[in-house]
């Protein structure tokens, strides 16, 4: 059921499924790579011959013969007694490094390809966003966050969200409404606790400024949308940034339309435990209802752990209205 083979890239490959415990796979939507954590239990009656390992060395998960995880050994803690704790991140481990961009009417597409082949990642699908970001010019920046970065203007200017992960050892970028998954959790399905959360405390503003310099006669032109009601309810939340010099009126006043509806409302989160699903990982797009507190929706996964531990698997969801 549960499937780990370990490469140490020296032509063996060993099927380590009997000796581990405590198995756990982490997915994050933006900004940290996907992880698979386990315990070794060295000595073990199950091993077959001497096992060896290290960092750097290709670990893959299976489960119920479905690709889960591909990715590398980071970390080995290791002491006295017989259990062995072993960290592995997926190809976005790579992407924390740092470096200088620029890019001139590129999409998130090429922006991924390009970095990828930079640092030699593998790429598989990649969605066409049909948007191309003016410029984007990126100085001692995370490759991870350059990315983000370009999702987040993508999303400004298209109302569209998109996901960008590894999926057993390739470099996607989807939408995030190709990812709704065809099932339910919440009562009766799946979920066995619950936490909601509503909050204006993060990524909520109900005044958007953009700005931009005009060359020709030195000043700054600024461009602002409010809600009045809003601001008299939750006091000023306002969001200023910059404007590409290259918008018409048209395009500008788009733009802090988009920006208002993405931006002019309570984050609502929720956090599930649940007995497990393999199909769910953080980028996904998962239907909610919790008759008790009036949910019947989609939700946007933001995080998500899969635990197994023998024959059980669960996993805890942290997710987001979208």
């Amino acid at each position: 059921m549960l499937e780990i083979i370990l490469d140490n890239k020296n032509g063996v490959m060993w099927d380590i499924s009997d000796i581990v415990t405590s198995v756990t796979w982490k997915t994050s939507r933006i900004g940290r790579p996907g992880s698979l954590e386990f315990t070794l239990i060295k000595g073990s009656p199950f091993q077959r011959g001497k096992l060896e390992y290290g960092t750097g060395d290709v670990v893959r998960m299976r489960y119920k013969e479905r690709n889960v995880f591909l990715g590398y050994i980071f970390t080995i803690d290791s002491g006295k007694d017989e259990n062995v704790k072993i960290t592995c991140y997926d190809q976005v481990r790579y992407l924390l490094s740092s470096a200088a961009y620029v890019f001139s009417h590129a999409t998130v597409g090429d922006i991924i390809r390009r970095i990828a082949q930079d640092f030699k990642l593998q790429v598989g699908h990649i969605a066409e966003t049909g948007y191309r970001l003016p410029s984007m010019v990126e100085d001692n920046q995370k490759l991870l966050d350059i990315i983000d970065k370009a999702i987040v203007h993508t999303l400004w200017n298209t109302n569209r969200n998109y996901v960008f992960y590894d999926d057993f050892g390739e470099l996607c970028l989807r939408n995030v409404e190709d990812l709704l998954v065809d099932f339910y959790i919440g009562d009766h399905s799946l979920m066995y606790n619950f936490s909601s959360q509503q909050s204006i405390d993060s990524d909520t503003y109900n005044r958007i400024k953009l700005y931009r310099d005009n060359k020709n006669t030195g000043r700054r032109e600024v461009y602002m949308i409010q809600d009045s009601a809003n601001i008299a309810k939750w006091g000023l939340l306002q969001l200023y940034q910059s404007v590409d010099e290259k918008k018409n009126m048209a395009q500008i006043k788009e733009l802090l339309d988009q920006l208002m509806v993405i931006k002019n409302r309570e984050s609502k989160s929720l956090k599930l435990d649940c007995i497990g699903d393999i199909r769910v990982r953080a980028g996904c797009y998962v239907p909610i209802v919790i008759e008790e507190y009036g949910i019947n929706q989609p939700f946007l996964v933001n995080e998500c752990s899969h635990r197994f531990d023998g024959a059980e698997h669960t996993m805890s969801l942290e997710l987001k209205v979208i």
